[in-house]
Protein backbone atom coordinates (compact mmCIF):
# COMPACT_ATOMS: atom_id res chain seq x y z
CA UNK A 1 0.00 0.00 0.00
CA UNK A 2 1.37 3.40 -0.80
CA UNK A 3 1.37 6.20 1.98
CA UNK A 4 0.13 9.11 0.37
CA UNK A 5 0.52 11.81 3.77
CA UNK A 6 2.38 14.46 2.71
CA UNK A 7 4.37 14.67 5.54
CA UNK A 8 5.05 10.94 5.82
CA UNK A 9 8.95 10.94 4.14
CA UNK A 10 9.48 14.59 4.26
CA UNK A 11 12.37 13.76 7.32
CA UNK A 12 13.86 11.43 4.62
CA UNK A 13 13.96 13.52 2.04
CA UNK A 14 14.05 16.92 3.70
CA UNK A 15 17.72 19.16 2.69
CA UNK A 16 19.82 18.50 6.29
CA UNK A 17 21.17 22.34 7.39
CA UNK A 18 22.36 23.50 10.12
CA UNK A 19 19.90 24.26 13.18
CA UNK A 20 19.24 28.21 12.74
CA UNK A 21 17.58 30.42 14.89
CA UNK A 22 13.95 31.95 14.04
CA UNK A 23 12.24 31.11 11.04
CA UNK A 24 13.17 31.25 7.56
CA UNK A 25 11.48 33.45 4.72
CA UNK A 26 12.33 33.16 0.81
CA UNK A 27 14.05 35.67 -1.13
CA UNK A 28 13.39 35.75 -5.10
CA UNK A 29 15.91 33.69 -6.23
CA UNK A 30 14.12 30.74 -3.80
CA UNK A 31 17.18 30.82 -1.34
CA UNK A 32 16.01 30.69 2.20
CA UNK A 33 17.27 33.48 4.82
CA UNK A 34 16.83 33.37 8.30
CA UNK A 35 16.42 37.23 9.32
CA UNK A 36 16.79 36.22 13.40
CA UNK A 37 20.27 34.39 12.33
CA UNK A 38 21.82 36.08 9.67
CA UNK A 39 24.48 34.87 7.78
CA UNK A 40 26.60 36.13 4.93
CA UNK A 41 27.08 33.62 2.78
CA UNK A 42 23.07 33.59 2.38
CA UNK A 43 23.39 37.49 1.26
CA UNK A 44 23.24 37.47 -2.33
CA UNK A 45 23.54 40.68 -4.28
CA UNK A 46 21.08 39.42 -6.90
CA UNK A 47 18.21 39.10 -4.52
CA UNK A 48 19.32 42.45 -2.61
CA UNK A 49 18.93 44.71 -5.85
CA UNK A 50 15.44 42.70 -6.75
CA UNK A 51 14.11 43.09 -3.34
CA UNK A 52 14.86 46.49 -2.82
CA UNK A 53 13.51 47.81 -6.36
CA UNK A 54 10.25 45.93 -5.52
CA UNK A 55 9.97 48.29 -2.18
CA UNK A 56 8.59 51.47 -1.53
CA UNK A 57 9.78 54.19 -0.06
CA UNK A 58 7.87 55.70 2.76
CA UNK A 59 5.68 53.16 3.49
CA UNK A 60 4.07 53.80 0.36
CA UNK A 61 3.21 57.08 0.92
CA UNK A 62 4.11 58.20 -2.58
CA UNK A 63 2.39 59.41 -6.04
CA UNK A 64 4.23 56.88 -7.86
CA UNK A 65 6.24 54.14 -6.72
CA UNK A 66 9.69 55.14 -5.59
CA UNK A 67 12.19 52.54 -4.84
CA UNK A 68 14.51 52.11 -2.08
CA UNK A 69 16.69 50.96 -5.07
CA UNK A 70 16.54 54.10 -6.39
CA UNK A 71 16.75 56.23 -3.58
CA UNK A 72 19.91 54.03 -2.77
CA UNK A 73 21.45 54.86 -6.14
CA UNK A 74 21.09 58.86 -5.71
CA UNK A 75 22.83 58.63 -2.09
CA UNK A 76 25.70 57.12 -3.77
CA UNK A 77 26.22 59.79 -6.15
CA UNK A 78 25.56 62.31 -3.39
CA UNK A 79 28.24 61.58 -0.91
CA UNK A 80 31.94 62.02 -1.27
CA UNK A 81 33.25 59.44 -3.66
CA UNK A 82 34.88 57.35 -0.94
CA UNK A 83 31.58 56.55 0.19
CA UNK A 84 29.70 56.04 -2.82
CA UNK A 85 29.67 52.09 -2.15
CA UNK A 86 28.16 52.94 1.43
CA UNK A 87 25.66 55.21 0.15
CA UNK A 88 24.22 52.50 -2.47
CA UNK A 89 24.36 49.89 0.61
CA UNK A 90 23.11 51.74 3.18
CA UNK A 91 19.83 50.76 3.39
CA UNK A 92 20.64 46.81 2.45
CA UNK A 93 19.22 44.66 5.45
CA UNK A 94 16.02 46.52 4.18
CA UNK A 95 15.97 43.97 1.33
CA UNK A 96 14.81 40.97 4.27
CA UNK A 97 13.58 43.50 6.97
CA UNK A 98 11.11 46.17 5.20
CA UNK A 99 11.45 49.47 5.16
CA UNK A 100 10.08 50.64 8.45
CA UNK A 101 8.79 54.39 8.82
CA UNK A 102 10.90 56.39 10.74
CA UNK A 103 8.35 57.11 13.31
CA UNK A 104 7.06 53.80 14.05
CA UNK A 105 11.12 52.80 14.53
CA UNK A 106 11.52 55.03 16.99
CA UNK A 107 8.84 52.58 18.94
CA UNK A 108 10.10 49.38 17.55
CA UNK A 109 13.32 49.18 19.57
CA UNK A 110 13.10 45.19 18.87
CA UNK A 111 13.38 46.02 15.12
CA UNK A 112 16.48 48.08 15.62
CA UNK A 113 18.25 45.41 17.07
CA UNK A 114 17.13 43.00 14.36
CA UNK A 115 17.87 45.48 11.74
CA UNK A 116 21.53 45.96 13.53
CA UNK A 117 21.73 42.07 13.87
CA UNK A 118 21.24 42.14 10.34
CA UNK A 119 23.68 44.95 9.26
CA UNK A 120 26.23 43.37 10.77
CA UNK A 121 25.73 40.44 8.08
CA UNK A 122 25.82 42.46 5.45
CA UNK A 123 28.45 44.42 6.18
CA UNK A 124 30.65 41.32 6.48
CA UNK A 125 29.64 39.84 3.36
CA UNK A 126 30.03 43.26 0.96
CA UNK A 127 33.17 44.66 3.22
CA UNK A 128 31.08 47.56 4.79
CA UNK A 129 32.41 48.96 8.10
CA UNK A 130 29.99 48.54 11.19
CA UNK A 131 29.86 52.10 11.10
CA UNK A 132 28.34 54.23 8.26
CA UNK A 133 30.06 57.58 7.90
CA UNK A 134 28.47 60.78 8.84
CA UNK A 135 28.52 61.85 5.26
CA UNK A 136 26.21 58.88 4.41
CA UNK A 137 23.96 59.34 8.04
CA UNK A 138 23.27 63.11 6.93
CA UNK A 139 22.57 62.66 3.10
CA UNK A 140 20.18 59.78 3.89
CA UNK A 141 18.06 62.76 5.98
CA UNK A 142 18.35 65.26 4.02
CA UNK A 143 17.05 63.60 0.94
CA UNK A 144 14.20 62.97 2.73
CA UNK A 145 12.89 66.53 1.92
CA UNK A 146 14.14 66.74 -1.92
CA UNK A 147 12.40 63.12 -2.19
CA UNK A 148 8.77 64.92 -0.04
CA UNK A 149 8.89 67.82 -2.53
CA UNK A 150 8.97 65.24 -5.98
CA UNK A 151 7.04 62.30 -4.86
CA UNK A 152 4.78 62.61 -1.82
CA UNK A 153 1.56 64.84 -1.43
CA UNK A 154 1.68 68.54 0.66
CA UNK A 155 1.56 67.58 4.72
CA UNK A 156 -0.92 68.42 6.78
CA UNK A 157 1.30 69.10 9.88
CA UNK A 158 5.22 70.31 9.52
CA UNK A 159 7.92 67.88 8.96
CA UNK A 160 10.77 70.10 11.07
CA UNK A 161 13.74 70.72 9.60
CA UNK A 162 15.87 67.32 11.44
CA UNK A 163 19.03 69.65 11.67
CA UNK A 164 19.06 70.08 7.91
CA UNK A 165 20.41 72.94 6.17
CA UNK A 166 20.45 72.17 2.41
CA UNK A 167 18.39 70.26 0.41
CA UNK A 168 20.11 68.31 -2.47
CA UNK A 169 19.51 68.76 -5.69
CA UNK A 170 18.54 65.31 -7.47
CA UNK A 171 16.37 64.21 -10.28
CA UNK A 172 13.85 61.68 -8.74
CA UNK A 173 11.95 60.04 -11.57
CA UNK A 174 10.25 56.93 -9.99
CA UNK A 175 12.15 54.12 -11.98
CA UNK A 176 9.75 51.14 -12.43
CA UNK A 177 11.36 48.00 -10.75
CA UNK A 178 12.80 46.63 -13.62
CA UNK A 179 15.02 49.84 -14.29
CA UNK A 180 15.70 50.18 -10.49
CA UNK A 181 17.12 47.29 -10.19
CA UNK A 182 19.11 46.88 -13.53
CA UNK A 183 20.29 50.82 -12.27
CA UNK A 184 21.36 49.27 -8.68
CA UNK A 185 23.04 46.52 -9.62
CA UNK A 186 25.34 48.47 -12.66
CA UNK A 187 26.11 50.95 -10.09
CA UNK A 188 27.23 47.72 -7.54
CA UNK A 189 29.17 46.41 -10.16
CA UNK A 190 30.71 49.94 -10.79
CA UNK A 191 31.79 50.66 -7.59
CA UNK A 192 33.01 46.84 -6.74
CA UNK A 193 34.98 46.83 -9.66
CA UNK A 194 34.28 42.94 -9.84
CA UNK A 195 36.41 42.97 -6.02
CA UNK A 196 32.77 40.90 -4.54
CA UNK A 197 31.41 38.22 -6.20
CA UNK A 198 28.10 39.41 -4.78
Amino acid sequence: MIDTSPWSKYEEYAPRTPARKGRWMQTVSGRPYWPSDPRPEDIFIEDVAHHLAMLCRYTGACRDHYSVAEHSYHISYLVPRPFAFQGLMHDGPEYVLNDVNRPAKEDLPDYRALEDLNWRAFARRFGLPYELDSSVKKMDIAICFAEKAAVMNPSHLPWGDWGVTEVPKVKIECWDWRAAEKKFLERFYELTWGKTDG
